[in-house]
């Protein structure tokens, strides 16, 4: 029997370190040794005075000012609190790529029954199916003390973002000198894994944790085009199903080659599918070690960035995003190595992820390639969504190094802003129902 599927659940009494050594979900508590990282508090639990739901959010930070910035000329003093990416990127941009370091703001909140679900989670989840499912977890971080690196990728698959939620927004993948063409996105998720009422016996039943549409809504050329996936708790019980709809020939199709390194949608060849999310589907092809904790310059708080009505051109520059929208503060990250497994195929032989310990969101994800070069460098630009509350991106940014191009995906600053209450409707999320769709 594989080690995976008997690895257990914390004792009751390592679990009492939630909530009192430790953040509801596991994070360290304290401030680290010389305060730069300050002690958590509860993170972001009301609003800023003047918000409505249905805004883009205002910066309840505002007010912070640049504390430094790492630079292409300085950032060998802050080596250590950085990535192989990101120091890769001041290579390749010497002369424009650079960090705005602000005070840390431990701003990451959830919703009170999700903190009581994890704590209940940690003396009950298990890996199961060689580390490729989950059984016994239910709504929250499935192994908030993990042990190991598939707990550590299992608790970013499955961390909270609400329990559905219609997002509006595109994509944009500029060549070297600047030139884009928008994509434009309209997405549906329901979380079922989340779902307040949902019980572990019944996700292992159904053993669907997400359902997921997406529908292509520019340009013209592929407006129309639309994709269905329905995301599974053990993976070895029955992988991720999907379907496409094709608007020439208007037909819905199973598609069981959207997983894995297949190209991810209109994205020119810059993201996998399981670079979506910065990491998604079967953790089966890797090997997992859990490196350890580091404290890294990763980006946060990026409400800038979030703001209505930034124009496009502005945050779209050759090479990278407009570094004069971003905000970095230095956090505990987890470090995570998936390495390729002897016989499987991928575009990455090694992937290296540092999740931010307060939200369970990959932060930054290096990826090498076959000659275990450094090939992709892709970060997450998160902000507290507070009417949830939940901490997700609002932007992710995949850096190819060799076609020294980037995507940014979640460009929605122009868009309504994201809908977290509502309706969904598991009907809504059938191959029938994407060909109804098709044909309006």
């Amino acid at each position: 029997m594989c080690g995976y599927n008997v690895h257990a659940k914390v004792s009751e009494q390592e679990a009492k370190q939630l909530g009192t050594s430790l953040t509801p979900i596991g994070a360290e508590k304290s401030a680290n040794k010389d305060g730069s990282i300050p002690a958590w508090t509860g993170g972001i639990t009301q609003a800023p005075a003047g918000y409505s739901v249905g805004d883009h959010h205002p910066d309840p930070f505002s007010q912070d000012t640049v504390k430094f910035v790492i630079t292409s000329a300085n950032y060998q003093q802050y080596a250590d609190s950085l990535t192989p990416g990101q120091v890769a990127l001041f290579k390749a941009y010497p002369e424009s790529f650079k960090m705005p370091v602000y005070q840390t703001r431990r701003s990451a909140s959830l919703p009170q029954f999700v903190y009581d679900a994890t704590v209940k989670n940690a003396t009950t989840a298990q890996l199961v199916s060689d580390g490729e499912g989950v059984e016994n977890a239910i709504i929250g971080v499935p192994f908030p003390i993990p042990k190991n690196g598939l707990e550590a990728i299992w608790n970013h698959i499955l961390r909270y973002r609400g329990e559905g939620v219609a997002r509006w927004g595109g994509q944009a993948g500029p060549t070297a000198s600047g030139d884009y063409t928008m994509i434009g996105f309209d997405e549906r998720v329901m979380f079922l894994y989340s779902q307040q009422d949902m019980t572990s016996e019944k996700i292992a039943q159904d053993n669907i944790i997400s359902m997921f549409k997406q529908e292509v809504t520019s340009p013209a050329r592929l407006k129309g085009t639309a994709l269905l996936v329905h995301e599974t708790l053990d993976q070895v019980k029955q992988p991720r199903q999907a379907w496409t709809y094709n608007t020439g020939q208007r037909r819905v199709r199973k598609a069981p080659n959207i997983a894995f390194d297949a190209p991810g949608t209109a994205s020119d060849g810059l993201r996998t599918t399981d670079d979506f999310d910065m990491f998604n589907g079967s953790p089966g092809r890797y090997n997992w070690k859990l490196v350890g904790k580091k404290e890294l310059y990763i980006p946060y708080n990026n409400y800038a960035l979030h703001a209505e009505g930034v124009d496009y051109d502005e945050i779209l520059k050759p090479g990278h995003i407009n570094p004069e929208l971003t905000r970095y503060e230095k956090h505990r990250v987890w470090v995570v190595e998936a390495t390729l497994k002897n016989g499987m195929r991928h575009i990455y032989k090694k992937r290296v992820f540092y999740i931010d310990e307060d939200s369970w969101q990959i932060a930054v994800a290096d990826a090498y390639d076959a000659r275990d070069e450094l090939y992709r460098v892709n970060m997450t630009y998160a902000v507290n969504y507070y009417e949830v509350p939940a901490t997700w991106t609002t932007l992710d940014v995949y850096h190819d190094l060799n076609s020294r191009r980037y995507l940014a995906l979640g460009l929605d600053n122009n868009e309504k802003m994201y809908d977290f209450d509502v309706e969904l409707n598991k009907r809504d999320f059938t191959p029938q129902a994407l060909r109804r769709q098709g044909l309006r």
